[in-house]
């Protein structure tokens, strides 16, 4: 069982990003609603303002969509906390990934509670036509958590091999 200091790692990196996403999606629905976008890096990399009442990467599944990922999302968050609680004692790493992903999981769960439009998304990457989904900061912490947390299941299972292995 990981310890308090390390529990207080998942629900610091879990607020941090929670506080981060809702301060840039203020901010991008305070100054792109007027703009069709805002080029950073020419047509590269823009900031464009988007509702997505889908999930990732616009997965739409009709009109209970909204209700479909607002209860997935807290599952998510139940699931997540129940990795981090079951965690190895020292897996600080595993922490940070289930805090991640959590956070990223809340941050648009605000989104879908507050708001029928849908999740605000404002990172727009691509060249010309060929683009890739518009995305937000909540969406790059699942991302890179999720990433992390698989890295840390795999880490775990090698050393568990290893450990079996070298016990025979």
């Amino acid at each position: 069982m990981p310890s308090a200091a390390e529990r207080r790692l998942f629900a610091v990196t879990a607020a941090l990003v929670i506080v981060l996403d809702l301060i840039t999606k203020a901010t991008a629905e305070a100054h792109l609603t007027r703009v069709t976008g805002v080029s950073v890096f020419g047509d590269w990399f823009q900031f464009r303002l988007v509702y997505n009442q889908g999930a990732a990467f616009g997965l739409h599944l009709g009109p209970f969509s909204r209700w479909f990922f607002l209860g997935f999302a807290v599952l998510a968050v139940f699931v997540l906390n129940a990795l981090s609680r079951s965690a190895l004692p020292g897996d600080k790493f595993r922490q940070i990934a289930c805090g991640l992903v959590t956070g990223g999981a809340i941050g648009n769960l605000l989104d879908r509670v507050r708001s029928a439009r849908g999740v605000v998304d404002f990172i727009d990457i691509g060249v010309s036509s060929y683009r890739w989904p518009t995305f937000n900061i909540a969406d790059i912490a699942v991302t890179c958590g999720a990433l992390a947390l698989a890295l840390s299941f795999w880490r775990e299972d090698v050393s568990q091999r290893s450990e079996t292995a070298s016990a025979r």
